[in-house]
């Protein structure tokens, strides 16, 4: 395999809004294998800082990796920098795990993004090969670097062509930072309780509130199921066909991606964002931001808004946007404290990552509010600094 390392000043001139994000210091280290595969690991760790890189491990998929102009090396950079993002809120909310909460002054966000060929991905003849190259990657680049890479669940895997093997035990098997914690269920109640605390601060309960979602993975299913329970009435968007019939036997109005402008547009009271990446492209925010019943958008979808700028108008028609990154933060709490529970030979508990997932109601309420009554004035991320300082 051939490693190429960009330091800094590289990343910046491959990705120019680095120099406009909260920490523009990223390092990528690409790993290249002659079957085509391709290795980005982006990391906000300074070399030999010994700080734990925290970001999942995704295999992108195919509708990542046919997108006109796909680098694996600046999609890991981005979801890098959204990393960081969610490190950030998490400090300022004071949100995380015990271990995590006491190790936080040294973690930094990253990403690592494997770019596959059609026969190597998940659940096809080579996917064993390409694991053992990621481990290879992994490994070498953990004690070159002296950095700790973590990674979590994320975009890409499954069973493996065995039909047993689950490809986050493989990973973990081959290297430690991999852990296989089911981050879905930890980032799906920071969800919700993201969006009990905004939709309150409109004076709105679950059981009064129509919620549209775009993505029903296994983010967007845990969600749905907590919704159902609270009886909210739900409509979504979601491209698998079969997901789409699920969700039907549920009582929730399911339709393809084609359909999401108009979805856009219908009456609802939240919209919550679960997708594969893109979902608020300027059009998609222009609709929603005319929709006049839409009060609240939120999730923990990667990648979400192509054009970061277009957050503003949100704000603009008087809506509440909470930056994904923060909503979704505890995905991430997740794998750092079953790395650390591992490290330290202490029993990991997931329970504590749902009972700290709570947490989040009060400071995304509290920040809503502050953005009502001040006539939205103030953004989101403002009003959340504000109030939690």
């Amino acid at each position: 395999m051939q490693k190429t390392i960009l330091n800094p000043s590289a990343t910046i001139a491959l990705v120019h809004s680095l120099t406009n994000s909260r920490n523009p210091n990223v390092w990528v280290y690409r790993y290249s294998h002659p079957n085509g595969w391709r290795l980005s690991i982006a990391t906000h760790a300074e070399p030999g800082s010994d700080t734990l890189s925290l970001g999942g491990f995704r295999i992108a998929p195919e509708e990542r990796t046919s997108a006109t102009g796909f680098d694996s090396d600046v999609e890991a950079i981005e979801l890098a920098v959204g990393m960081e993002e969610k490190v950030h809120w998490s400090r300022i909310i004071d949100v995380a795990g015990p271990l995590a909460r006491r190790d936080m002054s040294r973690i930094v966000g990253g990403k690592c993004v494997l770019h596959p060929t059609a026969d190597a991905r998940i659940g096809q003849p080579r996917d064993r090969d390409l694991l053992d190259f990621a481990i290879a990657c992994l490994t070498d680049c953990d004690a070159a670097a002296g950095i700790r890479i973590t990674t979590g669940q994320d975009l890409g895997h499954g069973v493996m062509s065995d039909g047993v093997t689950q490809s986050l035990d493989y990973l973990h098997r081959g290297f430690r930072g991999s852990v296989v914690a089911d981050t879905a269920k930890p980032t799906g109640e920071g969800n919700y309780y993201v969006l009990l605390g905004m939709l309150r601060a409109f004076g709105l309960s679950p059981s009064d509130a129509t919620v549209g979602l775009i993505g029903a993975g296994n983010i967007g299913m845990h969600l749905i199921g907590r919704l159902l329970e609270s009886g909210t009435k739900m409509l979504a968007i979601e491209m698998r066909a079969d997901r789409r019939e699920q969700l039907a036997a549920q009582g929730v109005v399911a339709r393809p991606p084609d359909d999401k402008l108009a979805f856009l547009g219908e009456p609802m009271d939240a919209l919550v964002l679960n997708a594969s990446g893109g979902s608020l492209c300027s059009h998609s925010v222009r609709t929603s931001s005319a929709n006049p019943r839409l009060k609240v958008v939120c999730g923990s979808e990667n990648l979400v808004m192509p054009y970061p700028d277009d957050t503003d108008l949100f704000r603009v028609a008087h809506k509440a946007y909470c930056p994904t990154e923060l909503s979704g933060m505890m995905g991430y709490l997740t794998a750092v404290e079953q790395y650390l529970a591992e490290l330290e030979g202490v029993p990991f508990d997931v329970d504590s990552l749902l009972q700290a997932a709570r947490e989040l109601e009060q400071p995304a309420h509290k920040a809503t509010k502050y953005m009502l009554d001040s006539d939205f004035a103030v953004g989101f991320e403002e009003a959340v600094e504000e109030v939690c300082s």
